[in-house]
């Protein structure tokens, strides 16, 4: 079968439209779950420019800043993975409620915070929060609707919403700080939190629980260990360099607990980590292909700010308004990507999306020092923000097609830990390119940086083509249901 292979009733726009329209009840849980990870993409960046005066306002000392970051995404990727298969085991909605209320009480416990342990303490109960309710909220879009439109549609408006939420989470973090105070950077989290709790419990479905499974503790142990040393040494790499021991030493430390930690799980009785699921070319090339994607163009934003404000001169305030145009761009390519994956599959959304994406931004990597140059930066930037979310949603198809029910927190715990990984990853790493290059001004250091993420965007669309295979190249219902079947299968599925 090949990428462009469709069933025959989908191939009008009537019967697509039907094949992706949500039921009523849908609809509701959608709102619930899309509010929910908007939310918490909107917490990986609101603090970014509050910190100086937080520093300031609690006695911060100027080393210790980057641990309100850090803090929160050690906990976001480390235990991704972990609470992935607890939603599988123990229940999706269940897991999700459960981290909607530690994030409201985590951001009340931050916007009160006067000292920095209980901010730090928040922002790892933040950081936890997002470990749960990301897997949580993707497995229940998952198994809400079966593979097909229906699916590619909700994750394309969940990965529309969660990349505005990251461009809107800087822009805001300004607003609030400048206008009102950073405290309610914390405090919009609370209002959310009790909205969803008050209106979930009662919208949200998923199918029953076949059985009760254990939940591999030595294997959730080792894995959670191995991601929290390698988001730490990627985080020190930021600050400290690549050769430093507080960077390579964690690192390395990783590499041996996933050693280790793929040795416990061969002989394990009941894997964290089904061998059956790790073997999949979709999975396995899907998640690679994520990873790279929020690598490359996060770190991108992280590099034109740096390019709108010490080579053009702009302000913080208007270089984070510029860079709206991004958010623009990356919610409309959430929303046209699922009718891409619905003709052509989401190999080629992926491969398509990367490689448009690279187009994009190579031509950045000439950038010059007019502001002659605001308009095609602009443009670019928006072209290649499109193009990313149509792979970053091809990759979130893939990873989670043909995937069991009682696989998929599991499933959508890779998805989200790719994801994290990534964007812990590409900053530092660009950020490293662009200041280590010896050079009286920046702006070769940045040339380099983005012409870097431009072939690393390239590569990745290479790989993905050679490599990622049929397995994840069809996004229509299995067996070709027609949109009569799909829809009396997706209604099961929700009962």
């Amino acid at each position: 079968m090949s990428d462009t292979d469709a069933s025959p009733a989908l191939h009008s726009p009537e019967a697509r439209a039907r094949a992706e329209r949500f039921t009523p009840s849908q609809r509701t849980a959608m709102t619930v779950l899309l509010a929910a990870n908007f939310t918490l993409a909107v917490d990986f960046s609101i603090l970014n420019v509050a910190l100086p005066v937080i520093g300031r306002d609690l006695g911060f000392v100027t080393d210790a800043l980057q641990w309100i970051v850090t803090a929160f995404a050690l906990c976001a990727a480390g235990f991704t993975l972990l609470f992935g298969r607890v939603a599988d085991l123990f229940g999706r909605k269940r897991l999700f409620l459960t981290g909607i209320v530690i994030l409201g009480l985590a951001s009340a416990a931050g916007g009160l915070a006067q000292e920095p342990a209980l901010l730090l303490t928040a922002r790892v109960g933040q950081g936890l929060a997002t470990a749960m309710v990301t897997p949580a909220a993707l497995s229940l879009m998952t198994t809400m609707f079966p593979d097909g439109p229906a699916r590619s549609r909700a994750l394309g408006l969940n990965g529309a919403l969660m990349a505005a939420g990251f461009t809107i989470g800087a822009v805001l973090g300004g607003v609030l700080t400048g206008a009102v105070s950073w405290r309610w950077a914390f405090f919009i989290n609370v209002f959310i939190a009790l909205a969803v709790v008050a209106i979930g419990p009662f919208v949200l479905r998923e199918p029953a629980r076949l059985g009760r499974a254990r939940l591999d503790v030595p294997g959730a142990i080792l894995v959670t260990a191995a991601l929290i040393a390698l988001v730490f040494g990627i985080d020190n790499a930021g600050r400290m360099g690549w050769t430093t021991p507080g960077t390579w030493a964690p690192m390395a430390g990783a590499l041996v607990l996933f050693v280790v930690f793929l040795g416990v799980e061969s002989r394990a009785a009941q894997p964290l980590i089904a061998p059956s699921l790790l073997s999949r070319r979709s999975i396995a090339w899907g998640n690679a292909a994520g990873l790279l994607a929020f690598a490359t163009f996060t770190s991108l934003v992280f590099l034109l700010t740096l390019y709108l404000q010490e080579v053009l001169g702009y302000t913080a305030v208007a270089a984070g308004l510029f860079l709206g145009v991004l958010g623009v761009g990356t919610v409309l390519g959430g929303l046209i990507a699922p009718k891409i994956i619905g003709r052509r599959g989401p190999k080629t959304a992926i491969v398509g999306g990367l490689l448009v994406q690279a187009a994009a931004v190579a031509p950045l990597a000439f950038a010059g020092t007019p502001r002659t140059w605001l308009a095609p930066v602009l443009i670019l930037t928006f072209v290649g923000g499109i193009a990313n979310l149509v792979a970053i949603v091809g990759y979130a198809v893939a990873s989670t097609a043909g995937v069991p029910a009682d696989q998929q927190g599991l499933a959508t715990g890779l998805v989200t830990m790719s994801q994290q990984v990534g964007i812990t990853l590409g900053t530092p790493v660009m950020s490293a390119i662009a200041t280590g290059v010896a050079a009286s001004t920046l702006l070769p250091g940045l040339h380099l940086a983005i012409g870097i993420n431009a072939g690393i965007a390239l590569l990745a669309a290479v790989l993905v083509a050679v490599f990622l295979g049929r397995t994840g190249a069809t996004a229509r219902p299995p067996g070709g249901l027609t949109p009569r079947r799909e829809g009396a299968a997706r209604s099961g599925s929700t009962r």
